[in-house]
């Protein structure tokens, strides 16, 4: 695919691999910011939008933790090109209805919004709150990036199971604040002067552990009702995502935490917003896009 065609004359199949990149840069930068947490670099560019009073690059003596965090805060610029690059491909399609390219400028417009809000838990000195908030509108725009992707692709669902599939969405993103607020009870603080939470770490996660629980059960109930349907198999793969989730989140309670485990759950999480967005869309059968027969030219 020529780069310069998918943005001059894209086609379906253009539009669909900048979406794709969207997705996988907002799911990218959500790993990136973990490392810099975990690897106790949150500090390590200690201001903003500067990285020192003095300067905008890391200087020596803020060592390897100013080079993570100066990196990560590079990374967002790469993200902003490839939402600028999805911004133009769609808007530029005539298959692509008003809905979807509002949707890919909002998306666009989130990135740098975000980027302050990550100044802001620098500038707050990593409070835990923020720092929750900051994971969640990341987040946030992993799910609109699946709505997108699934948008441009011609998705449709049914509406036979629509209060499973709205309840099952409503607990992903329950398990999701509360996995932010265990975060924010313990370790990796993303630095070591980092205050915390104050909440008893090993109580949030029994607390976090019980609505895995129960985001398992109604997510099982969906995969029953729903067989033999796409909305089935797409819950299908929601619940082995859970499953793989809860393993990961047990195992490295169990072992103090390591950070390469922490970094995969982290990704899980994403992973987890994503085909539950996929579930909540097919399982309530909002027509996320016109069938591309019915596009008109010029649309």
């Amino acid at each position: 695919m020529g780069v310069r065609t998918s943005l001059t004359r894209p086609e379906q199949r253009h539009v669909v691999a900048w979406t794709w990149a969207l997705l996988v840069a907002n799911t990218v930068i959500i790993l990136t910011g973990g490392l810099v947490r975990l690897t106790s670099s949150g500090l390590g560019c200690p201001t903003w939008p500067r990285c020192t009073e003095q300067s905008y690059t890391p200087h020596a003596e803020l060592g390897l933790h100013g080079a993570i965090e100066f990196g990560n805060r590079l990374l967002t610029y790469v993200l902003i090109a490839v939402a600028i690059a999805a911004v133009v491909a769609v808007r530029r399609w005539a298959g692509a209805t008003a809905g979807q390219r509002r949707l890919v400028v909002l998306l666009a417009l989130g990135i740098p919004f975000q980027g302050v809000i990550g100044g802001i838990t620098v500038l707050t000195q990593l409070n835990p709150w923020v720092v929750a908030l900051h994971l969640l509108l990341s987040m946030a725009l992993v799910a609109g990036s699946t709505v997108l992707l699934l948008g441009v692709r011609g998705t449709t669902g049914d509406t036979a199971h629509r209060g499973l599939a709205v309840v099952t969405y409503a607990v992903i993103w329950v398990t999701v604040y509360l996995g932010t607020v265990v975060t924010g009870s313990g370790p990796h603080a993303g630095d070591e002067k980092a205050v915390r939470t104050g909440l008893d770490p090993h109580v949030m996660s029994h607390v976090h552990a019980a609505s895995v629980y129960v985001l398992l059960a109604v997510t099982l109930l969906l995969v029953w009702r729903s067989r033999g349907t796409a909305l089935g198999v797409a819950a299908t793969w929601l619940f082995a995502a859970e499953l793989g989730q809860g393993v990961i989140g047990f195992v490295q309670y169990f072992t103090d935490l390591p950070i390469a485990l922490v970094a995969v759950h982290l990704v899980g999480a994403a992973i987890l917003v994503a085909l539950g967005t996929r579930v909540l869309l097919l399982g309530t059968g909002r027509r996320v896009d016109q069938p591309l027969a019915a596009a008109t030219p010029g649309r």
